[in-house]
């Protein structure tokens, strides 16, 4: 039987990494001699293409590419297309060490607060110009003012600048040890090196200029919304020497062309795989995982070696999740076990229940507040009449196109409906939730009171980039919870010089967070990628990466 080969990086359970991860590597499956006839009636004739050629990847997102602003936008396929264009200063490897990238390295000056930054000779933007340390510092500013980790770190830095074109100087108020950890990993947006004028976009509006610093440019004359995406071999691209791994190391594009084929519906997508009309598949439906098993032309793998973590996210601006007590009802109404099963279809060796606002599995993640998640309709609807909820309308964006998305959404609706809310559901693709989700209007205006939304595990580790938890307004994550005693007790947690002070401050922040209720955790899953067995050196982290990838 043929081996799927992919590079998945380390696969063991250190403190930090979810328990959720039940199969870490590819999976090699069996051979299955036909498709279903119901499934192959489905593939439309515009898909048909033909067999994939050796220099073109063709690549099935989990939803269509409706924002092209990493910074600006959080949603998988705007990352997806962020890794493919762009480059980082440092990565991550598999030990979770930042290690540089486009960086050449960087010294630390003796009182711990002056980082001088060394850019490694011949970096090019896709427009040919020198990547210099004038694009790199607006860059990182730019990210910091909209990433959680980002804004908290930034809060220590007194000023970011060049030195020179090849030496970026940043200086810290006070010395704080995670600092170039930070600015490797970011949280759910990542530190991009983009042109300095494009790097100078207001941060809370989209860049319209996508040349990039990364291995792949943006093919703009090709794009079209909701079909097609394509990107081209950058050939003035320089890759590092050491093997790629995570985020670091030698991102080499052994493909000419990596082309996009939008595909809404998953049956028609996986039949396109089976068939070998394309490569790779981002997010596999769960009811669908069993039959790719069974054939040995397609590898499965975890799109994420430390599992996913969903969530029930609320508004804070307008009623009625305003008021914390409302909240807190439809956080003693929820039972995981529900949710769980509808995102992946009932089976229980892919996902685990974790009453935490922490992956269960890592250092801090442990069932904290059993109490705060009952799973208790009645009590949930006592709680909501005593609460002063007045019959508000509560509108649920929920995506019809993101099988480990839209199913938590129908039973939160069920939930609300059940304990006595107004609730409603407004459906549509998931990239016009994303956009939706940013509106702060009310629901009678266009705006919404939830949505459900997942994210790697590994990016809600610490409360320092925990997106969810942090207290920060109008600068944090839509939904806009403020809280100033969570921010006082992060700046804390990052300037204790203890484990045995940090443990006690993420306790403090788990029990400020069950009463507050800034969102209800749901669970942990597996979330998988498919792609042909032809292929190599796929890697397995935050999101789908083209480079490393080659036919064999």
């Amino acid at each position: 039987m043929q081996r799927c080969r992919a590079a998945m990086g380390h696969r063991s359970h250190p403190a930090g990494e979810a328990k959720v991860q039940l199969s870490a590597g590819a999976v090699p499956i069996r051979r299955r001699a036909v498709l279903s006839a119901a499934m192959a009636a489905v593939l439309p004739f515009r898909f048909a293409i033909a067999r994939a050629e050796t220099s073109v990847l063709r690549f099935v997102p989990q939803a269509n590419l409706s924002l092209l602003d990493p910074i600006f936008a959080t949603a998988g396929p705007t990352q997806c297309h962020g890794w493919a264009i762009y480059d980082t200063l440092f990565g991550m490897n598999a030990k979770r060490e930042p290690k540089p990238q486009m960086a050449d390295g960087y010294t630390l000056s003796d009182d711990g607060r002056t980082y001088l930054i060394r850019l490694r000779e011949g970096l090019k933007f896709h427009n040919r110009e020198p990547v210099r340390a004038q694009d790199c510092a607006p860059s990182l500013i730019r990210w910091a003012a909209r990433d959680t980790l980002g804004q908290t770190v930034w809060q220590y830095v007194e000023g970011c600048d060049a030195k020179n074109d090849r030496t970026l100087r940043i200086v810290l108020k006070q010395p704080i040890p995670i600092f170039i950890e930070a600015i490797a990993r970011g949280s759910i947006n990542v530190p991009f090196i983009m042109p300095e004028h494009v790097a100078k976009t207001d941060p809370y509006k989209q860049i319209t200029d996508t040349t990039g610093s990364g291995p792949y440019r943006f093919l703009a004359d090709e794009f079209v919304s909701g079909a097609h995406v394509a990107y081209g071999r950058f050939a003035d691209y320089v890759p590092r020497s050491e093997p790629a791994e995570w985020t670091i190391g030698g991102k080499i594009a052994h493909f000419g062309r990596v082309e996009w084929q939008i595909i809404p519906d998953s049956a028609t997508a996986i039949a396109a795989l089976q068939k070998g009309e394309v490569d790779w598949y981002d997010v596999v439906e769960p009811d669908l995982v069993p039959m790719l098993r069974r054939n040995a032309d397609v590898c499965l793998a975890p799109q994420n070696p430390t599992g996913y973590s969903g969530t029930l996210r609320f508004n804070h601006l307008h009623p009625p999740f305003d008021n914390v007590k409302v909240r807190r009802a439809v956080m003693i109404g929820v039972r995981q076990t529900d949710y769980m099963q509808a995102v992946t279809g009932g089976d229980p060796s892919e996902y685990q229940t974790c009453r935490s606002v922490f992956p269960c599995g890592s250092y801090y993640g442990a069932d904290f507040s059993p109490d705060a998640m009952q799973g208790d309709v009645d009590k949930a609807r006592v709680m909501l009449a005593a609460s002063g909820y007045n019959g508000e309308k509560a509108v649920i964006i929920n995506p019809t196109d993101l099988s480990v998305v839209g199913p938590l959404g129908h039973v939160t609706y069920d939930l609300l409906r059940r304990i006595g809310i107004n609730a409603e559901i407004a459906a549509s693709d998931w990239g016009t939730v994303v956009k939706r989700r940013n509106s702060r209007e009310p629901v009678e205006k266009g705006g919404w009171s939830i949505f459900h939304t997942y994210a790697p595990s590994n990016v809600r580790w610490t409360p320092m980039e925990h997106s969810m938890i942090r207290g920060l307004g109008a600068t944090g994550f839509p939904g806009w919870y403020q809280d100033d005693v969570i921010e006082a007790m992060t700046r804390h947690f990052i300037e204790v010089p203890t484990q045995a002070e940090r443990d006690q401050i993420v306790h403090d922040i788990q029990a400020r967070a069950f009463e507050m209720v800034p969102f209800v955790p749901l669970g942990m899953f597996n979330v998988w990628m498919a792609y042909r067995a032809g292929l190599t050196g796929v890697i397995s982290f935050n999101a789908p990466y083209f480079w490393n990838v080659h036919r064999l």
